[in-house]
């Protein structure tokens, strides 16, 4: 029986572009893999639209941050999980402190989980020069494979280029890592070198 699950296993994963994720222990004990996907590198980043807040406080509501505006230019999406944790906090730290660094001529938003109202209060805190945008109830982090299986985003960083199109993603970004900024420095600038 068990080698009939290793077999499955290895066929699902053999059909098709699906990242593993995580893993999520069941009540029985039991290790149960979690497969995400999103827009690989080359394919269209998938438009949408959030209300966003920033250390100014919350954005209009008529003027949502829409992907498909910042067309021309290189974004960066960073879907973290919450406001106020360690490593979010390490991470956003770091996003400021190499602001000016990493993100010149780029777009950079974060995006949680979080309330508006909780963003203004993080970004105010650290005094992030960049838009948060709220996904409540994880729609997009959905298409982009961050959506967690404990009601909180996962740690995920995509560059878009200037086409629209996913440049570089890290579907697994460690808030921590040293090398992971320099992975990301790498993308950013590569796509910006890019016409």
């Amino acid at each position: 029986m068990k080698s009939l699950s290793l077999s499955l296993l290895i066929a699902v994963v053999a059909a098709g572009p699906i990242t593993a994720q995580d893993s999520a222990s069941t009540e029985s004990g039991a290790v149960t893999a979690i497969f995400v996907t999103g827009p690989e590198r080359g394919q269209m980043a998938v438009d949408f639209s959030l209300p966003w807040a920033d250390k100014n406080g919350i954005g209009p509501a008529d003027d949502p941050f829409t992907l498909g505006d910042w067309k021309g230019q290189v974004v960066v999406l960073a879907f973290y999980p919450q406001d106020f944790t360690s490593g979010c906090t390490a991470e956003m730290r770091t996003f400021t402190d190499q602001y000016d660094l990493m993100f010149t001529g780029t777009v950079l938003v974060g995006i949680s989980i979080d309330s508006l109202e909780t963003h203004v209060r993080f970004a105010q805190s650290l005094g992030l020069p960049f838009k948060l945008l709220s996904d409540p109830k994880q729609r997009i982090a959905a298409k982009y494979g961050a959506k967690g299986s404990q009601g909180q985003m996962r740690r995920v960083v995509y560059v878009i280029g200037r086409d629209g199109k996913v440049a570089w993603r890290e579907l697994q970004f460690k808030a921590t890592d040293p090398k992971g900024y320099d992975r990301l420095y790498k993308a950013i600038a590569d796509a910006r070198g890019k016409s």
